[in-house]
């Protein structure tokens, strides 16, 4: 392993390189938040004298645990430490100009980093791409909002790291010209998010968003309820300054207590918009970055100049569902109790919607009700992206930049095969990490490798030329790659599920 030196704007940093990849660890893109505020938006990194070794990760940020049974599934490292805003680059070689890919964990702007063993990068640097991954504030830390000002500070994160590379990227052997975004979930939500945002226009020229798309987001009226009952369960002000007072751990408790009353009391009169998703912490609409919801925005023309690639899981719910029990209460209760848990998504005559999710993989109650939940939450709002830029490139006579869109359809054989093609599998096959620390957890043992070489080489190819391998979708020509054992490209696979939910938000 040899060392490798290069200089930033705030100094210079020691790597290592090894087996033609060079590797950066715990690079900070801002200033550490015990200095600038852990509530405060993020501040420029102060320079230092000398080489600064990049050489382990760095801090994570503060954040709680993932609540079981998602815990055994999904590994979550932790490193102790301040100086939390830092990244992590992968490279082909210093002296290059490549393209890059930056991701954006998920976590459901709660849980993740950007150390996780699926996110190692070596595999796209091995590729000739730079991977970059980012740690970004979570929880409360993320997304106070205390009517102050001082709003969706995670974003704000997430958008200093894009300037940071647009500023730094080239000393790593990177071309910020050609800087790609992408996450999955919350990462995903926040990539739309960015897409649609006035705030990074040119930091970016592709954006890919894995099982996340433009709806999920609250009102400050949502948001400043999540504050206030916080502020209720420490007993102190609703302000951000007696939130800063407050010791991390009591935060972190508060936050965790959260979380659980609004998945056990999902009241929309207590919660708004939150009570949907089930998710306390997201991003905030109605600041200056993000004016209105992202799929707004991109109807509107946001981001029309850069590519997109979008898509979900076959059964993303079964994540959340199947481990936990639900599937098979659901089994038991039968296909009524699916209409009336259905029914709160606002359509008018559930039963039928029961029957149009019926057959093929949703042939269980459990499951079909898995199917519905999974639309709403992830499979619709990445078609509506997926045909607000077409919409919208077709009105520009096709001058925006085409979108893409893809489903991941290989069923995991974890936890006796109840997974099926769930959240978060599709990680390890996009990195080509299916070897990395864990990873069985979620895929059972010997996943297939000539999947993770098809999809991460079409993922290369987005990255590298804009264009993953299939044809752009477009309103007359609803074009899908489905990744499995046998992948195939097909045209508007699901026609009767998909426009059931026309007219429903």
């Amino acid at each position: 392993m040899d060392s490798v030196v290069v200089r930033t704007g705030s100094g210079e940093l020691q790597g290592t390189s090894e087996g033609g990849v060079s590797r950066f660890l715990g690079v900070p893109y801002a200033a550490s938040p015990a200095d600038s505020g852990w509530l405060l938006p993020p501040a420029p990194v102060p320079p230092w004298e000398g080489v600064r070794p990049a050489t382990e990760y760095g801090p994570t940020v503060p954040k709680n645990a993932y609540p079981m049974p998602s815990r055994e599934m999904l590994t979550e490292p932790v490193v102790d430490g301040d100086e939390c805003l830092n990244l992590n680059i992968w490279s082909p070689g210093t002296d290059g100009f490549a393209p890059v890919f930056v991701w954006i964990h998920g976590g459901a702007f709660r849980n993740g980093s950007g150390i996780v063993p699926q996110y190692d990068g070596t595999a796209f640097a091995r590729d000739g791409v730079v991977c970059v991954t980012i740690n970004y504030r979570l929880g409360l830390y993320g997304s106070l909002d205390t009517g102050d000002g001082h709003t969706n500070i995670g974003l704000r994160d997430q958008i200093a790291a894009l300037r940071w590379v647009q500023d730094n990227i080239a000393a790593f052997g990177g071309d910020p010209a050609r800087v790609t975004i992408g996450g999955e979930s919350a990462g995903g939500m926040s990539v739309t998010s960015l897409l649609a945002s006035p705030l990074t226009e040119g930091l970016f020229r592709g954006a890919i968003a894995q099982s996340g798309a433009g709806h999920h987001a609250t009102s400050p009226a949502g948001a400043r309820a999540v504050s206030a009952f916080l502020a209720d369960t420490l007993g102190i002000e609703a302000d951000r300054e007696a939130f800063a007072r407050v010791p991390r751990a009591d935060l972190l408790a508060a936050q965790e207590k959260v979380g659980i009353v609004v998945q056990t009391d999902p009241d929309p009169a207590k919660w708004g918009e939150i009570a949907a998703n089930t998710m306390p912490f997201e991003p905030v609409v109605g600041d200056d970055v993000m004016p209105v919801l992202p799929y707004g925005g991109l109807r509107g023309g946001r981001g029309a100049a850069v590519s997109v690639l979008v898509g979900t899981n076959a059964d993303e719910m079964l994540f959340f569902l199947a481990p936990t029990g639900i599937v098979a209460g659901v089994d038991q209760a039968g296909y009524g109790a699916v209409a009336g848990a259905v029914a709160r998504y606002g359509f008018a005559d559930p039963a039928a919607v029961v029957e149009a999710y019926k057959g093929g993989r949703n042939d269980s109650p459990g499951k079909v009700m898995a199917a519905v939940a999974a639309d709403w939450f992830f499979g619709i709002p990445a078609v509506r992206v997926a045909e607000a830029r077409a919409d919208r490139a077709q009105a520009d006579g096709g001058a925006a930049a085409p979108t893409y869109v893809y489903q991941f359809g290989w069923s995991s054989t974890a936890r006796g095969g109840t997974l099926g093609s769930c959240h978060a599998l599709e990680i390890g096959f996009v990195f080509d990490t299916l070897a990395a620390r864990d990873g069985e957890n979620l895929t059972g043992p010997n996943p297939p490798q000539a999947l993770a070489d098809e999809m991460h080489a079409a993922w290369v190819r987005f990255i590298t030329d804009g264009a993953p391998g299939w044809e752009p979708y477009t309103p007359d020509h609803r074009e899908v790659r489905i990744f499995d054992i046998e992948s195939e490209t097909v045209v508007d696979p699901r026609p009767e599920q998909r426009v059931l939910w026309e007219g429903l938000r």
